[in-house]
């Protein structure tokens, strides 16, 4: 068994116990568990300090080529930002971008965050940004509104909504917008919603997430391993859809 994990972070976060955040620990994790590539971001990125985050995310992928893939994160409220963004999707292992609205404190279809949808899609990346359903900044309705806009643009959707309440709402925006793809992770998800959402939404749209180091990657591992899923399903989530727009980058 192979898996690619499509969401996943480094460093430290101040109101989560995050025992070792170091790109070492997490590539061990990996290595027990037949993990083969982690996509990830930096936490400092995430929060207080995206120069000096997406700095560390360099180190760390250069330090773990081929294991470790990245996000650099775009802080919208930063004038600097998009040049900076441009220079990070030239760099050795950056994949694509990731977007935080709840952080940022601005909806997702914000003109601010346009730069880095630009961007990305012209470089042929993949745009991975935080839902949570009911939120005013990352509602599953606010993917729907900026997907049709870069249509060969694959938007991941983190968390699938998030709450329970948010899976059929992330499901039924992935069936009005052909690239915009679900992802597993979070505390809510469980064995019974993530069937609901391969029958809802097809395994092909459907990627393998798990919110380390946030989370425990063996928890969010084991949703996946022991779901009731047909074969063809489970490897789709684990590997096939991510390592389908992996190769898709230019």
């Amino acid at each position: 068994m192979t898996a690619i994990d499509a969401h996943g972070h480094l460093g430290r976060w101040s109101d989560f116990a995050i025992p070792d955040g170091s790109a070492r620990s997490l590539v061990d994790v990996m290595d027990r568990c037949g993990v083969a590539i982690a996509c990830v971001s930096h936490l400092l990125a995430v929060g207080p300090d995206a120069r000096a985050g997406n700095a560390l995310l360099l180190t760390d992928l250069a330090q773990h080529p081929g294991r470790l893939l990245g996000y650099a994160v775009f802080n919208p409220h930063d004038p600097q930002a998009p040049a900076r963004l441009r220079d990070l999707m030239e760099a050795p292992g950056v994949i694509g971008v990731k977007l935080h609205p709840e952080v940022h404190e601005l909806p997702l279809d914000h003109p601010a965050y346009a730069p880095a949808f630009d961007i990305a899609a012209d470089r042929g990346r993949i745009v991975l940004a935080h839902s949570q359903h009911a939120s005013a900044f990352s509602d599953p309705v606010r993917f729907a509104a900026v997907a049709p806009r870069y249509p060969e643009l694959p938007l991941l959707m983190g968390h699938s909504g998030l709450w329970t309440s948010g899976f059929a709402p992330a499901a039924e925006a992935a069936a009005r917008c052909p690239n915009l793809v679900l992802e597993t992770c979070g505390t809510r998800m469980t064995t019974r919603h993530l069937l609901r959402l391969v029958a809802e939404a097809g395994a092909e749209r459907i990627v393998f997430g798990s919110d380390a180091v946030f989370l425990d990657l063996r928890v969010g591992l084991g949703r996946v391993l022991l779901a009731d899923l047909d074969e063809a399903d489970r490897a789709q989530i684990l590997h096939g859809t991510m390592d389908r727009l992996l190769k898709g980058l230019r």
